[in-house]
């Protein structure tokens, strides 16, 4: 708000004419019955605002009056000039209280000169109420005198951030000016933005009264960093000279952000064109004003008196101070009828002659009956609701404005349920939203309807500085070289990697490599030293092999990884396992030999069970059963059985075995085949344990963050043996652990498969036993490149151009990159349900043949025996059970070799072979015999037959 000299006569003179005016006016209407009550008024005369807050006020009181006569008191301004300074302010409210004894005091304009008055006021019992003291310190006061007739800075934090975060800006710089004004406001952005994740590198602090020099030479220290994000909190005249300057020096152009506060929103609509053009494309927050009748007629009322009584350059605009300055002495007025202070007098302080005058102020008789009638005061002003919480005006919704032209618009609305909104709406649901898409279209500066990415390289042109490890081994990753003009080059696949990056961004970053060496050109340090050199600033970014590690990361930022992850161990194969005489029996697990062989027996045996009674092929003798046991349960596994099956029980046992067996017989032959036709490369250790229970040496590469790793994993330091190169971590494997080499190496994934691609058959690698997040790219905390290259990354790594790259430096070394492949012996586990299947089909069919069993022979037997106990009857059943069923079917085949038999007996006692009519009746007659034909009559003609010979 920028002061304009003014003379203290004339202003005083008008002053006076008005407060002329209002008397004459309390006076007849009041015809001696009115009280008048004294307050005071604290405003720095010599600015616009100050005459604007005093018109406001007498025209606020002059139409309450008129409108409500019935008023037994009225307000009796006293005003006094502060002269800008907080001395003049404390000195001016001291003569108010003491010579004046005021019951309230409306003011002081400015937060610097608030703190005073308020200890004042809380000394005095009198209220102290400004409508323009914004700093959020002043609530720090805590005192119940102090009402805030305005909005509290803090207010505007949420929607400030609500914006940041719409357009996923992540860094800002907040200007503000060098007072208690401007630090006010400070910590609580902050921690918002902190909550929202973004950072804030810098504060710039300007001083209230910077020469042009000074804002000059800050402004040039914010072109020269990244972040082109800022948030101005200044007062209005030193925040129009700031961008003054800043168009000039062209920073009122595309790429940038400005966001101001309602410190200098509030008077857009009052300030010269020339100031307005300086900030085109301006984004701010301004308290919402709903627009009503009773606002239009004041302003058109307001207009029509600065016409009369102010000369021309002397007239300033209605701003939202004016309308805080009209509803604070509405809420006065209202608050003195209420409290209806009958003895508006002071009560005197007991004090000694040489005391001062601070100790010579009263205590106000009414002021506790006014400071509870101004809290309970509610009404419908011209700036919006008056309601008062904790001592200040409950928040608003925010309008969010956009400079454009001569003026400027509303672009969205920020509500404290609903965040950003298009449109005011009582009835939106209870959700918050910071969507970009609910803001009206915005002209930025530079005028581009495009939102500024919020940071963008120095214009200094500063290169980044890259920061590269300098190693002996696994070159392609990262080598260092150097030419002939003394130079140095680097290159690598994460050097490829990195420069597709960066071509990919839509903006250009001009960088530098610089090798992390010291001036013999060897190393300066392992991989945590050059991460470190980012947090100290030495480098402004590391690319190279760098793992993304958490203790790293407290420090420094990471983008997404573009390799693989993992830390695994390498080591020796075993001999090959097709020279094993007893390769066969690697197929299947022990567990699943031993448990396939019970289930031959148990089905053999099952079958016998079932078959005893009515198959004669399972009868005969003990050792002939049990031979049947096992050879019938063993033929099935290769199909090969030839006894015929007869119980349907049996044969459907039988089918889900044949299942099984196929399954288990096919799973063997795919197992075997694959263990003599596939390279085996069976670790000579499995587990890092045996390597510290037997004390070998092991190997890692040095510099990397194995060897920590190692040494939690209790490995003795004494064997930890460093490499440098595949060839050197091949020479330590051929050395072994005994003659100062190694048995084992850890490594991270890519050095490892780089090493497995050059001795292929010699070594394999163990499963990743120790999870990491693989390389990425290292830049400082906080870094706007981090979320861009990140993206960049996945881009690259999900194209072509990644494929390119790796069959650059990778394309011959890629054939044993994986590690071993290795067949493992089928386990029970992979066949556990089918045997339990037959074992509950088997145990079925079992129970289901004895239940039908014993059915049918329990009566046969209890018949033969009735008064047998039930232990003899079951010993019966077991017996019976070891007979033939006397209605089993013969089995034809038995038959024909009973007949066969008995005709070779027949033709062999026969003295005349040719007689085959006696050869053909002795073959009917012991067909006859065996049931097989029926028996004919016997013919008298004929002579009876002979009994066949035993012994022939």
């Amino acid at each position: 708000m920028a002061k304009k000299p003014v003379s203290h006569a004339i202003f005083y003179a008008l002053f006076s004419i008005l407060s002329f005016q209002i008397f004459l006016m309390n006076v007849g209407m009041a015809q001696g019955t009115k009280t008048d009550i004294s307050v005071g008024v604290v405003l720095d005369m010599d600015i616009p605002v100050s005459q604007m807050s005093l018109n406001c006020i007498s025209m606020a009181l002059s139409k309450f009056y008129a409108t409500h006569d019935y008023y037994k008191t009225r307000l009796a301004l006293s005003t006094r000039d502060s002269n800008g300074t907080v001395v003049g302010a404390a000195a001016v409210a001291l003569d108010l209280l003491k010579n004046v004894e005021v019951q309230a005091i409306i003011g002081p304009l400015f937060s610097m000169q608030a703190n005073f008055l308020i200890e004042l006021g809380d000394k005095a019992q009198v209220p102290i109420i400004t409508f323009s003291a914004t700093s959020p310190s002043l609530t720090s006061r805590r005192s119940p005198y102090f009402i805030r007739a305005t909005l509290n800075d803090s207010s505007q934090v949420q929607p400030i951030t609500a914006i940041i975060e719409a357009f996923g800006w992540r860094e800002v710089v907040p200007i503000y000016v060098d007072n208690e004004f401007g630090e006010g406001v400070i910590p609580y952005l902050t921690d918002a933005l902190e909550n929202v994740n973004v950072r804030v590198p810098y504060r710039s602090v300007i001083p209230l009264q910077a020469s042009d020099e000074q804002i000059v030479a800050e402004l040039y220290k914010l072109m020269t960093m990244q972040t082109r994000v800022f948030v101005v909190h200044m007062l209005v005249p030193l925040g129009f000279r700031l961008f003054a300057k800043a168009k000039q020096l062209g920073m009122i152009t595309e790429g940038y952000a400005w966001i101001i506060t309602d410190s200098m929103t509030d008077v857009l609509n009052s300030v010269d064109p020339s100031v307005m053009d300086s900030m085109l494309g301006v984004i701010g927050v301004q308290s919402y004003v709903p627009k009503t009748d009773e606002l239009d007629a004041f302003t058109n009322q307001y207009k029509k008196r600065l016409l009369q009584n102010n000369p021309p350059g002397l007239r300033p605009e209605l701003n939202t101070f004016g309308l805080r300055a009209y509803d604070s002495a509405i809420a006065l007025a209202i608050a003195i009828e209420k409290a209806n202070p009958t003895n508006a007098r002071f009560k005197k302080a007991n004090f000694s002659g040489n005391s001062t005058d601070l100790e010579a102020i009263g205590v106000s008789n009414s002021g506790p009956r006014l400071i509870q009638a101004l809290s309970s005061t509610a009404f419908r002003g011209l700036a919006g609701d008056f309601q008062l919480v904790e001592g200040q005006l409950r928040t608003p919704p925010y309008q969010i404005i956009n400079v454009v032209g001569p003026g400027a618009r509303v672009i969205g609305y920020w509500t404290k349920q609903n965040g950003i909104v298009k449109e005011l709406n009582v009835m939106n649901a209870n959700t918050y939203s910071t969507s970009r898409s609910n803001f009206a279209p915005i002209i930025w500066p530079g005028d581009t309807t495009t939102p500024p990415k919020g940071w963008v390289i120095p214009t200094n042109e500063k290169k980044l500085r890259v920061g590269v490890p300098v190693k002996d081994g696994f070159n392609e990753f990262l080598r260092i070289t150097g030419n002939s003009d003394n130079t140095t080059k680097v290159e690598g696949y994460c050097i490829d990697v990195f420069d597709a990056v960066i071509t990919s961004l839509k903006y250009a970053v001009p960088y530098e490599y610089i090798p992390f060496a010291n001036p013999d050109h060897e190393g300066a340090g392992n991989y945590n030293d050059l991460v470190y050199q980012v947090y100290l600033g030495n480098f402004d970014a590391v690319v190279g092999d760098v793992t993304i590690r958490a203790n790293r990361s407290q420090y420094v930022d990471f983008t997404l990884p573009y390799t693989e992850t993992g830390v695994s161990m390498v080591a020796k194969v075993m001999d090959n396992e097709r020279k094993n005489a007893w390769i066969f029996l690697k197929p299947l697990t022990w567990q699943l030999w031993l448990t396939s062989f019970c289930s031959f027996v148990f089905i053999g045996f099952l079958i016998w069970i079932l078959e005893r009674r009515i198959n004669t092929e399972f009868s005969g003798s003990i050792r002939h059963q049990i031979g049947m046991i096992f050879w019938f349960g063993f033929s099935t596994m290769v199909f090969s059985q030839k006894e015929k099956i007869i119980s349907n029980l049996a044969r459907f046992l039988l089918i889900i075995w044949f299942l099984v067996v196929l399954i288990l017989t096919q799973s063997y032959t795919a197992s075997l085949t694959s263990m003599l036709t596939v390279q085996q490369l069976q670790p000579t250790y499995t587990d890092f344990t045996l390597l510290i229970k037997n004390k070998e040496n092991v190997g890692y590469q040095k510099g990397s963050f194995v060897f920590g790793l190692l040494k939690k994993m209790s490995f003795n330091e004494s064997r930890l043996v460093a490499y440098n190169s595949p060839d050197e971590m091949h020479d330590l494997f051929s050395k072994g652990s005994g003659n100062g080499g190694i048995a084992a190496a850890f490594d991270e994934t890519p050095y490892i498969k780089m090493f497995l691609a050059k001795y292929c058959s010699e070594y394999t690698m163990v499963d990743p036993m120790y999870k990491t997040a693989g390389f990425g790219f290292v830049f400082p905390k906080g870094s706007p490149l981090v979320p861009d290259i990140s993206s960049a990354i996945l881009n690259v790594t999900e194209g072509e151009k990644m494929v390119e790259i790796e069959r650059a430096w990778f394309s011959d070394k890629t054939t044993c990159s994986s590690g071993a492949s290795s067949s493992q012996s089928l386990g029970l586990e992979s066949f556990r349900g089918l045997f339990v299947i037959v074992l509950i089909l088997g145990g079925s069919a079992f129970v289901v043949y004895v239940v039908m069993f014993v059915c049918q022979n329990w009566g046969v037997v209890r018949n033969a025996r009735p008064n047998a106990t039930i232990g003899e009857t079951i010993l019966m059943l077991r017996e019976l059970f070891f007979t033939m069923d006397p209605n089993a079917d013969p089995d034809p085949i038995e038959i024909l070799k009973k007949i066969h038999e008995q005709l070779q007996q027949v033709v062999g006692r026969d003295p005349n072979p040719g007689n085959i009519n006696g050869g053909v009746e002795r073959e009917m007659e012991i067909m006859e015999a065996h049931g097989n034909v029926q028996q004919r009559p016997p013919n008298p003609e004929e002579e009876p037959p002979q009994p066949v010979n035993p012994d022939h």
